[in-house]
């Protein structure tokens, strides 16, 4: 894997008076990630404030939002998020390279962030982004903050690619779900990361022996050929086998959306596992936000009353750190 930072090169940020350089690295998670806006405002009530953030996906708009000043208007607005108005801005792309088109989100983001440069924020940002074909990992650190946030976002399937600075982009939590080694690239010597999959108990096991019983969906039978030789037979069994899965376990078919979403959880889950293992953060901070779904973005005051109580946990190890490198 090819790590490129389109922009300048990684350069230690001068830390406050007093207190080694913080950076800040916010995971993606979709809805979820509603609860890094609890996490800063724990963080800023505190005095704790980045030098570096980074972020992917929804980390990256909630970090860009943050390092734009602008982490308060994209609060009023995820709290105003029903079921209603989240069906307003899906403007659905039958037959493109996203089911969603994007463009009325996109437009909602310019609106909100303007023209607003990378090189231009008062601390350093960098968003997370996958290119397409060559599965480079891209750290945008230059350029239209909007235009970052969307690549950063760009959920495959969901979302079509976004095409910048020459290359085609997507979602970056294809190759770094929690960006701690650009943290560290960047001149953090205290890293805070928030990661938003460490909630989800109980999955990612090996089931070490596996097989078939009377609850397997049984072969569709051809139209007039009744199964095995038998007339009747197959009718008569696969109709009783039928009931029985209705009575004992009912199966319902996962449907499109739900198996793309949880191959992605999938395989974001292992890979995050992965790379906090080579590079783990000075601080974890894992708010319990499991009963939330990746679109459940009218629950955004759940997520960021969850945020905030897990940063006030991690508040002491945080302090500690940062005293022990002054």
């Amino acid at each position: 894997m090819s790590i490129i930072d389109v922009g300048r090169k990684p350069v230690v940020v001068a830390a406050s008076r007093g207190r080694p350089t913080v950076g800040l690295v916010l995971g993606s998670g979709a809805a979820r990630g509603f609860a890094h806006i609890g996490v800063i405002h724990a963080l800023r009530e505190h005095g704790i404030l980045p030098d570096i953030v980074v972020g992917t996906s929804m980390g990256a708009l909630v970090g860009g939002c943050y390092a734009n000043g602008q982490l308060d208007q994209l609060e009023v607005w995820a709290r105003s998020l029903t079921l209603r108005r989240i069906l307003g801005y899906l403007d659905i792309r039958i037959g493109s390279s996203g089911l969603i088109g994007g463009g009325r989100l996109a437009r909602r983001l310019e609106q909100a962030i303007g023209n607003t440069s990378i090189e231009d924020l008062p601390v350093r940002f960098a968003a997370i982004a996958t290119e397409v074909g060559t599965g480079h990992e891209i750290w945008l650190t230059r350029g239209t903050l909007s235009l970052a946030l969307r690549a950063s976002y760009a959920l495959p399937g969901i979302f079509p690619p976004v095409r910048l600075g020459g290359r085609w982009l997507v979602d970056g939590a294809l190759v770094n779900p929690v960006p701690v080694t650009a943290a560290r690239a960047f001149g953090a010597r205290v890293v805070i990361a928030v990661n938003l999959d460490a909630d989800r108990f109980a999955r990612g096991a090996t089931i070490a022996s596996h097989g078939s019983d009377e609850t397997d969906e049984p072969l569709a039978a051809l139209p007039g050929k009744p199964s095995n030789g038998f007339p009747g037979l197959g009718g008569l069994f696969g109709a009783e086998r039928a009931l029985r899965r209705q009575i004992f376990a009912p199966m319902v078919r996962p449907s499109f959306s739900t198996v793309m979403i949880e191959a992605f959880n999938i395989m974001q889950d292992r890979l995050t596992r992965m790379r906090l293992a080579g590079d783990p953060p000075d601080v974890h901070i894992t708010p319990h936000i499991g009963h939330i779904g990746w679109l459940d973005f009218h629950r955004a005051e759940e997520a960021i009353a969850a945020g905030k109580a897990a940063a006030e946990k991690a508040l002491e190890p945080i302090a500690a750190t940062i005293a022990a490198l002054a």
